[in-house]
């Protein structure tokens, strides 16, 4: 009852970014079935991410090799882009491929299964609700319209980011090309891609944090697809700079997991494997929370603020009509 009682009264309060953070690992704390839960959906997804990160890290590897330049092409900056065309050998095009099914298919599938589960359970827990029982779980896991709503909004996110990605990934290729010449007319291109790294991936954070909120709203208020993502836009207006800084904690958490990697030690990390994503995956769930609660926290600035709007149009109203009354009781007069 004390538990209910205080979920009641951190709902009430308006969050900033420490609040939001705090109150999502609080959450974890307040519900033994939420540990068991999570714990259990997200088994699959860290069986396909030790798989996914194994070819990824190996991928990794690959095109830090393609991409390694002679010394004697850094002057002709554009030699370079042929020079690495002919050292893409067919077995690296497959590779690329095989890496990027795995990630659209049965990584995507896996891991909304286990947001599906941690996005409910994370609700009822924050709103005071009470909990679910096992017997729900695998009730709501079955139920096909839920299921495939979510899906349908899912599919919507994966191709809004993998489309992002894949721009952010070409403007880091063309950087790292650019950087390598010593002539002056190609540092301009250097600042050019620069900036608009910069740009886009402060853009890409700030959409990620509406993308990951209509999956919410998918769950939570069961709409889906364009419809989803509009309310989510609609709700983070006049937030999206929390949505931001919570987007660009949990990407950075990912970076620094993978840093072994970036800095050529893929072929020595097979045995770290297991820890980086078992951190992975806990970050994950303590996003996804977040999430939750940026979610309830935007909804619940919105009703307040169109209460107040209601009360001004109210008093307004009142005021004229008071006016109206005053002016015809002159007229009489």
């Amino acid at each position: 009852m004390e538990m209910e009682t205080n979920s009641i009264m951190l709902i009430k309060q308006k969050l900033e970014f420490f609040d939001i953070l705090k109150a999502a690992l609080v959450i974890p704390c307040k519900n033994a079935n939420f540990i068991v839960f999570t714990f259990f959906s997200s088994l699959p997804f860290f069986c396909f991410m030790v798989l996914y990160e194994t070819f990824l890290q190996t991928t990794l590897l690959e095109t830090s090799k393609v991409l390694t330049v002679l010394p004697g092409l850094y002057n002709y900056i554009w030699v370079i882009s042929t020079f690495i065309t002919r050292r893409l050998t067919w077995d690296f095009s497959l590779q690329l491929i095989r890496l990027g099914l795995l990630y659209l298919v049965p990584l995507h599938l896996v891991e909304l299964f286990n947001v599906i589960v941690t996005v409910d359970l994370a609700s009822r827990i924050y709103t005071g609700e009470n909990p679910i029982t096992l017997r729900e779980m695998i009730h709501k896991s079955v139920d096909k319209a839920w299921l495939k709503g979510s899906f349908i909004t899912s599919v919507y996110v994966l191709f809004l980011s993998t489309c992002t990605l894949l721009g952010l990934i070409w403007i880091v290729t063309n950087y790292t090309i650019f950087s390598r010449s010593i002539f002056i007319y190609d540092l301009f291109f250097v600042a050019v891609y620069g900036a608009a790294f910069a740009i886009l991936l402060t853009k890409y954070l700030e959409w990620s944090a509406v993308w990951n909120m209509s999956i919410v709203v998918s769950i939570l208020e069961k709409r889906y697809g364009v419809e989803a993502l509009a309310v989510s836009q609609y709700l983070v207006r006049g937030n999206e700079q929390r949505g931001l800084f919570f987007m660009l904690v949990f990407f950075a958490w990912g970076i620094v997991l993978r840093l072994p990697c970036l800095y050529g030690e893929c072929n020595e990390i097979g045995s770290k494997i297991v820890p980086q994503i078992t951190l992975f995956c806990l970050g994950n769930v303590i996003k996804w929370v977040v999430c939750v609660v940026y979610f309830h926290d935007c909804k619940k600035r919105i009703l307040e603020k169109v209460d107040e709007e209601g009360e001004e149009i109210r008093a307004v109203d009142e005021v004229e009509g008071r006016e109206k009354l005053r002016k015809k009781a002159d007229d009489e007069v």
